[in-house]
């Protein structure tokens, strides 16, 4: 019952951000704030804390992961306050006014402030405007921010906290389910790792995201290389980041996101039954995920089970392409043809 609890609230909070995404003024720039806003603070602190403070025992290294990973409501607020149009200043007032809050509070009080920003910037003349945003904007973002803060830790965290138990009562099917919907998720607007740091995942779950994405990287090389979605640049491009092609994807969903959500399941097993864990939230994603991985784990361990996704991943990028060979597909000169006739 908890699993079909944990997999059906997970799917409510995709499709939930997924409107946002469409919908949402500024909706696909702001969610690639929030994903830019993971990797400034999520992957800095699981580099330098956990590999480099830790795996290493470099003091430095350590603390510079740990103030990274303080100020994940600043980079959140800052960063999606510029993608919606805000002034560099006013965006990094916004976001030192969120210092000390989390990742997803931060990011849904500057979106929200930001449009009240940009109507100060608009309206009020020109050197009052600071004013009447130092008055105005930076109070009311942390306390926007503030009480967002329990809401999320009542929704998102308290879903992530079930997936967490489920996959230590049932590691098979939910490395199915979490390993295919995050590695499709990491070929999506919404990005893996905004979705896992919203979470909060860690131990088996953080795993599961941070190797099965890893695997998709040689599963998608296989897959768009055969199928020709585009030039050697487009299939080289997919396999280090898959949303460095999100146009080509979003024009192909059917094929990409079925073999990669067979891929990503059957890695999830894979990686549910090794039993290997990751405390670092946020790093679903290809180079990072994998190296953070050695800063929890026996490393000849993760060297195995990380080979065995790669392997099983490619396998799947490979019959993918032989399920979808007769598919009617759309390629990238297609796509700028479309492009330039837009223009």
């Amino acid at each position: 019952m908890e699993i079909l609890k944990g997999s059906i609230l997970l799917l409510i909070v995709l499709a939930c951000f997924t409107i946002f995404s469409y919908k949402a003024p500024k909706g696909m720039k702001a969610m690639g704030a929030l994903a830019s806003a993971a990797i400034a603070t999520f992957l800095v602190e699981a580099f330098q804390r956990f590999v480099g403070g830790d795996l290493l025992n470099i003091e430095f290294l350590g603390e510079v992961g740990d103030a990274a990973g303080s100020m994940g409501g600043v980079a959140a607020a800052a960063l999606v306050a510029l993608a919606v149009g805000v002034s560099p200043v006013y965006a990094l007032m916004l976001g030192v006014s969120c210092a000390g809050l989390g990742l997803l509070p931060g990011f849904i009080a500057g979106y929200l402030m930001a449009f009240v920003v940009k109507k100060i910037e608009a309206k009020v003349p020109d050197g009052l405007d600071l004013i009447v945003t130092i008055v105005v904007a930076a109070p009311l973002v942390r306390l926007l921010a503030f009480y967002a803060d329990p809401l999320v830790d009542a929704t998102l965290l308290n879903i992530g906290g079930i997936i967490t138990q489920t996959t230590d009562a049932s590691p098979i099917i939910m490395g199915i389910i979490l390993g295919g919907v995050v590695t499709v998720v990491a070929t999506a607007p919404l990005s893996s790792m905004a979705l896992t740091a919203m979470l909060g995942l860690t131990g088996v779950p953080m795993a599961i995201g941070a190797l099965a994405v890893f695997g998709s990287s040689f599963m998608n090389f296989i897959f768009f290389h055969r199928m020709k979605f585009g030039d050697r640049k487009t299939t080289i491009s997919v396999a280090i980041e898959p949303l460095s092609q999100v146009d080509i994807i979003s024009a192909n969903p059917i094929p990409v996101y079925v073999t990669n959500f067979l891929g990503g399941a059957s890695a999830g097993v894979i990686i549910a039954l090794s039993g290997l864990v990751n405390g670092a939230t946020g790093t679903a994603t290809p180079i990072a995920g994998f190296a953070v991985m050695y800063g929890f784990n026996d490393p000849v361990k993760v060297t195995i089970v990380a080979l065995l996704c790669a392997l099983v991943s490619a396998f799947w990028g490979f019959v993918g392409s032989i399920i979808f060979k007769n598919f009617k597909i759309r390629r990238v000169d297609e796509l700028s043809k479309i492009g330039n006739k837009a223009a």
